[in-house]
Order: structure tokens, then C-alpha cells, then sequence
């Protein structure tokens, strides 16, 4: 049996969620997602308790294990997505390297010989404050995909540090040519 299946999402106030067919429906305060289901997992949802419990045609077969699984690790991530949002912060290092939003733009200076536009998705806001960009929106997949779309248009690289990374990302610092000829 899953661990992680078995446990029941508890949806807070303000939260609705409904199943049609072979799709789920979460409303919330911060927006709507909709999520395609697997024919193998069903759902039940209990709207006095404010539960949902996911369940598969066979618990003994690893492969519906998995997808009971990974659709309650979705299911719960789009409720916690409606209800309180996730954002991503990306951090840019190097001289000259700048970044700002217009409209639904975000526009990068990172060492190009132009400017690089950047158009965000619908549901995603961008916020620019000092080398500091952060993503927020209620669908974790595409705002973790925003993060590292942006990410590559400059990666940081090992000998000076300047690219665009994750906030919370150590890059593992290597030594130029007149370091090494010293030692």
C-alpha cells in the first residue's frame, strides 16, 4: 500500500473540489486547476469533513501504487496551490547584469549584446527586487518551470559566479589557470 496515498488532503476553507469524469476541479481564494486523472485512481470526496481520499483499482500492483502515489502528491499540491500559492526566487550575479518587468515581460540584461524577453505565462506574476526575481502563482509545475526556463537562459558558471541561479542553489566554485599554475 502507498504511505503517501493513504493519507487523506484535507481541504481548508474556501476550497471546493470537484471530479468530472477523468478530471478534477480545485477552486480557491488565489485561482482554479484543473488535473487530467489516471483511469486506475478514483477519488472520494467527503464535502462535510472537507476530505478527499484517493484510492486504485488494485493496491497490489506497484504501477497503480505509484500513481496513487503521485496523484495525491498533485491533488494535494493543487489545493495548497488555490489556498496559499508557491512562488521560486532566482538570484543574478554579475556586473551589469540587470533584470526587470514590463507587462507580462520580464526583461533580462545579462551579458548579451541585446536585451532577452522573457514572456511569462498566464497565472504567473514576476517581481523584480535588486538581483532578486521571484516567481509566484498557484500551479507549482509551471512556476518551477518558469524558474528554470529563466535560469537558462544564463546558468551561472564555476570560475567568476555571474549567471542566474536559484536563490537557495551553492555553486561549487573552481579555480582559473593562474591558480592552478601557482600551487
Amino acid at each position: 500500500m502507498s504511505r503517501i496515498g493513504k493519507m487523506p488532503i484535507k481541504m481548508p476553507a474556501g476550497v471546493e473540489a470537484k471530479v468530472d469524469g477523468s478530471l478534477i476541479l480545485v477552486k480557491g481564494p488565489r485561482g482554479e486547476l484543473k488535473q487530467e486523472l489516471h483511469r486506475a485512481v478514483k477519488i472520494e470526496i467527503d464535502s462535510g469533513n472537507k476530505i478527499m481520499n484517493i484510492s486504485v483499482n488494485h493496491p497490489d500492483d506497484h504501477r497503480e501504487r505509484a500513481l496513487w502515489g503521485l496523484f495525491r502528491s498533485i491533488i494535494f499540491n493543487m489545493v495548497e496551490g488555490v489556498t496559499h500559492g508557491f512562488e521560486k526566487k532566482l538570484e543574478i550575479n554579475g556586473i551589469g547584469y540587470k533584470a526587470s518587468v514590463s507587462g507580462s515581460k520580464l526583461v533580462l540584461n545579462v551579458g548579451y549584446s541585446h536585451p532577452v524577453n522573457f514572456a511569462l505565462p498566464i497565472g504567473i506574476n514576476c517581481k523584480v527586487e535588486n538581483n532578486v526575481i521571484t516567481f509566484f502563482g498557484c500551479d507549482k509545475q509551471v512556476v518551477g518551470e518558469v524558474a528554470a526556463n529563466v535560469r537558462r537562459i544564463r546558468e551561472p558558471e564555476p570560475y567568476q559566479g555571474k549567471g542566474i541561479k536559484y536563490a537557495d542553489e551553492v555553486i561549487r566554485r573552481k579555480a582559473g589557470k593562474a591558480a592552478a599554475k601557482a600551487a
